[in-house]
């Protein structure tokens, strides 16, 4: 199932995603700010990790409108069946070395992110039939959240008005992702912080400040 946010808005460019959320105070001012989603951690080595217990009192203070997604690396299909019941998530983001069986067991829609490098063969989606991709810059460190961005151009030209985009995405380099690559949304988390799992409000407001005037153009 293709990945589907709320701004329906003719003339909207992207989507955005913020990522990493881990308290109420950043998930209001996202959605405040026009995050059509928010995403929740569930992968425990991360820095930016939330129980599920907690990931649900943060949902269940959050506009229904406001889609709710869970990231999880390498994760059972009962266990992420699991957390996505009891957060009552809308969407499941897998994160690791998932493999394609594995998508007919989840309860909800989900989105296969792959990490990125310059050596990356991109025929390995057509392994992932009628998905929403995620992609995010490859490190041999972590699964994600490295602040840093891989070269766009990369992706084929025939895919990236379906694609989600994350890694190290920005207020100084946010319109050059909409306007050259034009990507169906962004995936946003570390560049925002002003240390793990704590977001900045001024870095919030001024990445959305110029999201905000693409979608109004």
């Amino acid at each position: 199932m293709v990945l589907q946010f709320k701004n329906l808005k003719c003339g909207v460019i992207v989507k955005v995603k913020i990522c990493g959320i881990t308290n109420i105070e950043d998930a209001l001012l996202a959605e405040q700010l026009g995050a059509d989603a928010i995403g929740f951690i569930f992968y425990k080595p991360s820095k930016r990790y939330i129980s599920p217990g907690d990931a649900k009192l943060i949902s269940q203070k959050l506009s229904p409108f406001t889609l709710k997604v869970g990231v999880f690396v390498n994760e059972t299909a009962d266990d992420i069946n699991r957390v996505a019941s009891e957060v009552k998530l809308n969407l499941i983001q897998l994160h690791g070395n998932e493999k394609p069986e594995l998508i007919s067991s989840l309860v909800l829609p989900a989105i296969k992110s792959f990490r990125i490098s310059e050596v990356f063969d991109f025929s390995i989606l057509n392994k992932y039939p009628a998905m929403s991709f995620l992609f995010d810059t490859f490190s041999k460190d972590e699964f994600g959240g490295t602040g840093k961005s891989f070269d766009w151009n990369m992706i084929p030209s025939t895919i990236r008005e379906k694609s989600i985009i994350a890694g190290g995405i920005t207020s100084a380099n946010v319109e050059e992702i909409i306007t050259k690559i034009n990507p169906y949304a962004i995936d946003v988390s570390s560049s925002l912080e002003e240390s793990p799992g704590k977001k900045n409000s001024n870095k919030m407001t001024n990445l959305f400040k110029i999201i905000n005037q693409s979608r109004s153009k």
